[in-house]
C-alpha cells in the first residue's frame, strides 16, 4: 500500500514528467537504440525496460560522440559504462540509490537529463550538484523552459528526478587515476564536480563542462578542444577574451579567463560563470544595437572600399583554403564579381562577435551578458553582428525557410544597419559580404561533412549571394 508520502512523491514525478514532455514536444519512439560495445566503453543492456529514450539519445552518432568524448576526458585505465534507460520509475529508484550511496574511490556516476529540444545534459548523481547543474545551464529561458528548469532542479535536489532521466554514465577507475575532473580540481584549487553539455553534430562540437562546487555554486565553465578545429577555437576565445578584458566595455559583461592549458593532448579553457540563469528581462533593440556598436569600435574603425581595403582579399584567402568543389567555385566567382557590383561603395570596418545570437547572451538585472567568443574577429564590415543576430532568429527560432531568410537579409539590411549610421547602399553590400563570410566559414570548417544542420551553404547562403551579385555568377 502506498503511504501518503510516497503517493505525493509519485504524483510529483508525474507532474514533472508532464511539464517536461510539454517543453520537449516529446513523443515516444519505437524501439530503443543502445551503443554497441566498443573499446573501453560498455553499454549496459537496460534491465529497466519500457518507453524509448529521447530522440538525441536514440541517435547513434550522438551516442558514439559521447563515447569518444568520455574516453578522452576519463582516459584509460578508466572503464566507462553508458546505459540508456526508458523505464523512468526504475531509473528514479536507481537515481535515489546512487544519490545516497558514497562513490568508491576513483568512481564517478552521471545521469543523462534530456535538454529542451537540445542534446541531454550529463549531470552528477549527487542531488545538490545535479540540481545546480540543471539550474545554471545556459540554455533557453522561455517561460515554459524556465518553469521546467526550476521544477527539475527542485526535483533533482529532492531525489525525484527519475521522472525524466534518460540514462546514466558510470566511470570506474582506480583511485588516483588521471581525469579531466582531477585536472580541473588542480588548476582551480577547488573540490569540484563537473556536468557536461555535448552539442549536436557540427565540425566545432566540443564538450562544455560546468564546474560545480561542494557548496552548490558554479565555479566556472570549461571548454575542451578535442580536435584541430575546436582546439584552435578554444585558443581563439582565450585570445579574444584577453583582448576584450582590456577594452573597457560598458554595454556588456563578458567571462573572465581563469585558466588555459593543455591536458592529455586537449586544450582546456576555464572561464568565469556569468549568472545567465537569472530571470531574463526584455532587451530593447536600441540597447542591443548600442552594445554591438561598442564592440565594433574595439580596435578602432576605418573606412575602406572593397578594391582598396584588405577585407575581401582575406575572405578570398580563407575560401581558397576550403575543400575544392562546386560551392567553393561558385562563391569565388561571386567574390570576384563583387567589386564591380559594389561600384566603389565605402564600408566601415571594425570588430564583431562572430556568433551573436539569442542563445549566446542574456539580459538580466545585472545587465547584458554575452558569451561564446571563439569567432571574434576584427577587420570586418560593421553590422555583421546585427545581420547575424537577425538571420539566426529568423532561421533557428522563427523557423523561416533558410534560403528565403538569407535573401531577405539583404533586403532588410538598410533598416537593420541604420542604427550603425550605415547608408542603404553600403548596408546591402555589407549584408552580401556577411552571407559570403558565413558561407566561407561553413565551407572551411567542413560543416556539411560533419552533419551540421544547414551546414551546406550551397543550398541557402550562396544562392542568396548569387541572386544579388548577378545570375551569371550562380550557375
Amino acid at each position: 500500500m502506498l503511504t501518503r508520502k510516497t503517493g505525493l512523491a509519485e504524483a510529483g514525478r508525474r507532474t514533472l514528467r508532464s511539464l517536461w514532455n510539454q517543453a520537449q514536444g516529446y513523443r515516444p519512439l519505437e524501439g530503443s537504440d543502445l551503443l554497441d560495445s566498443t573499446h573501453r566503453m560498455r553499454t549496459a543492456s537496460s534491465a529497466l525496460g519500457g518507453e524509448p529514450a529521447s530522440a538525441m539519445m536514440a541517435d547513434p552518432d550522438w551516442m558514439t560522440c559521447l563515447q569518444e568524448v568520455c574516453e578522452l576526458l576519463w582516459p584509460a585505465p578508466a572503464m566507462i559504462t553508458v546505459e540508456t534507460s526508458e523505464a523512468h520509475s526504475g531509473l528514479s529508484r536507481a537515481f535515489q540509490r546512487w544519490a545516497k550511496d558514497p562513490e568508491q574511490a576513483g568512481d564517478v556516476e552521471f545521469t543523462l537529463v534530456p535538454g529542451f529540444r537540445q542534446p541531454p545534459l550529463l549531470v552528477p548523481t549527487s542531488r545538490s550538484a545535479a540540481a545546480v547543474a540543471v539550474r545554471h545551464y545556459n540554455g533557453p529561458r522561455s517561460p515554459v523552459a524556465r518553469l521546467c528548469i526550476n521544477a527539475l532542479s527542485v526535483a533533482l535536489g529532492r531525489g525525484l528526478g527519475g521522472a525524466v532521466l534518460r540514462g546514466r554514465v558510470r566511470v570506474t577507475a582506480p583511485a588516483g587515476s588521471e581525469s579531466i575532473e582531477a585536472y580541473l580540481r588542480r588548476v582551480t584549487s577547488q573540490d569540484i564536480r563537473v556536468s557536461m553539455y555535448l552539442g549536436p553534430a557540427r565540425a566545432n562540437r566540443k564538450p562544455v563542462l560546468q564546474l560545480v562546487t561542494g557548496t552548490g555554486e558554479t565555479a566556472g565553465f570549461a571548454k575542451v578542444g578535442i580536435n584541430p578545429l575546436s582546439r584552435s577555437l578554444v585558443r581563439a576565445e582565450r585570445d579574444a577574451l584577453t583582448l576584450l578584458s582590456e577594452a573597457g566595455l560598458t554595454e556588456i559583461s563578458i567571462p573572465r579567463v581563469l585558466h588555459h592549458g593543455e591536458w592529455n593532448g586537449l586544450d582546456v579553457l576555464v572561464l568565469s560563470a556569468l549568472p545567465a540563469w537569472q530571470r531574463r528581462r526584455p532587451l530593447p533593440a536600441a540597447r542591443l544595437a548600442a552594445a554591438m556598436c561598442e564592440l565594433a569600435r574595439v580596435g578602432g574603425l576605418r573606412q575602406e572600399t572593397l578594391s582598396g581595403g584588405d577585407y575581401l582579399a582575406r575572405l578570398c584567402s580563407r575560401l581558397t583554403a576550403a575543400d575544392e568543389g562546386a560551392d567553393r567555385a561558385a562563391l569565388m566567382r561571386m567574390l570576384d564579381a563583387l567589386p564591380a557590383w559594389a561600384d566603389g561603395a565605402t564600408l566601415t570596418v571594425g570588430s564583431w562577435h562572430g556568433d551573436w545570437a539569442p542563445w549566446n547572451m542574456a539580459n538580466t538585472s545585472r545587465g547584458l551578458m554575452v558569451w561564446d567568443w571563439e569567432r571574434f574577429a576584427s577587420g570586418v564590415p560593421v553590422g555583421f553582428d546585427a545581420l547575424h543576430h537577425w538571420l539566426q532568429v529568423e532561421v533557428s527560432m522563427a523557423h523561416r525557410n533558410a534560403r528565403a531568410a538569407a535573401a531577405r537579409c539583404v533586403e532588410e539590411a538598410p533598416q537593420l544597419l541604420a542604427p550603425f549610421g550605415i547608408g542603404a547602399r553600403a548596408a546591402r553590400l555589407t549584408a552580401v559580404l556577411y552571407l559570403a563570410d558565413l558561407a566561407t566559414r561553413y565551407l572551411a570548417d567542413r560543416q556539411a561533412q560533419a552533419g551540421a544542420p544547414l551546414g551546406a551553404p550551397g543550398v541557402w547562403l550562396i544562392p542568396a549571394v548569387g541572386e544579388v551579385v548577378g545570375p551569371g555568377s550562380w550557375s
